[in-house]
């Protein structure tokens, strides 16, 4: 991802900030354990940002992008119908809506409080493709002692196309890996097509227990935590509310957080506890600047 970011905090006196984006993302799906497919969006954006109270605050923007599409010999055939009916090429005026609340004692070594986001993702009824994504996380840090805290995090999201239209392929959610289900390889549950790719669900629901702690005679250090965790998480589609017994996951390991110079990192350690045969695992993670 390629990106450029301009915020004002204060554009107006009474607290409500303005942003401007401009990015270019490019995913490639034939490094991953997804069914095999290139995109390419470029985009720009406005958005802002309305304090509700001290921990409270709702956001909204506009973006307009444009998305290139390209498949390889083994796409499987959905995404190739899709392509030959909406075109390679599509563009969309994108919308979101989100409020957030965050109680945290600190942003960066939490201890104790929540954090909470709903945001609704749409494209207009003017764009190439129509659909709309719906996320609710939801975090809370307990302290159990003086040195440890329970880390408790929940996210739902579901999909769908409108007017019509089915929800575009990359726009599925997809889970597996740290930020989700640890041990088992990045973006690799849910749905596969006949090639045992993941082709990943209008629907995702994941949770994690965790529990932090310093490493043993550096107390004070503030910068790097451990932790042990499970976590369980599954990504379907179809009508069901709720994702089967059958196609949840879980796993459970150890790790370590750095908040380092360069931005965080994050060394995990897993060990699947109900993979199944078509499963892709991967017991040690590696990931660096974003944190969950």
């Amino acid at each position: 991802v390629y990106s450029i970011s301009y915020t004002n905090p204060y554009y107006t006196d009474d607290g409500i900030s303005r942003g401007f984006d401009l990015y270019n993302r490019k995913s490639n799906a034939t490094t991953i354990s997804v069914s095999q497919y290139k995109s390419d969006t470029f985009g720009g954006g406005v958005r802002y940002g309305v304090p509700i109270s001290d921990e409270e605050s709702f956001h909204y923007g506009l973006a307009l992008e444009n998305t290139k599409i390209t498949l390889t010999d083994i796409s499987p055939q959905r995404f190739i119908d899709y392509v030959n009916t909406f075109g390679a090429t599509n563009q969309n005026v994108v919308g979101t809506i989100a409020w957030s609340r965050d109680s945290r004692d600190s942003a960066m070594y939490t201890t104790d409080g929540a954090t909470q986001r709903a945001s609704i993702e749409a494209s207009l009824p003017v764009s190439g493709q129509r659909y709309y994504k719906l996320n609710y996380t939801q975090q809370w840090f307990y302290p159990v002692s003086h040195n440890v805290t329970l880390r408790l995090n929940g996210d739902v999201g579901a999909a769908a196309g409108y007017s019509g239209m089915p929800l575009p392929f990359f726009k599925n959610f997809y889970a597996g890996g740290t930020g989700s289900v640890r041990g088992y390889d990045y973006s690799s549950l849910g749905p596969r097509d006949t090639s045992n790719y993941s082709i990943g669900g209008d629907k995702r629901v994941v949770g994690n227990a965790e529990l932090l702690f310093p490493i043993p005679g550096m107390e004070k250090e503030k910068s790097i935590r451990l932790s042990l965790f499970v976590d369980g998480g599954a990504v379907y589609g179809g009508t069901a509310l709720l994702p089967s017994s059958l196609g949840m996951r879980y796993s459970a390991g150890a790790g370590l957080t750095w908040l380092s110079p360069a931005g965080p990192i994050q060394l995990s350690w897993a060990e699947a506890l109900n993979s199944q045969a078509q499963d892709k695992l991967q017991n040690f993670q590696f990931s660096m600047g974003g944190m969950f």
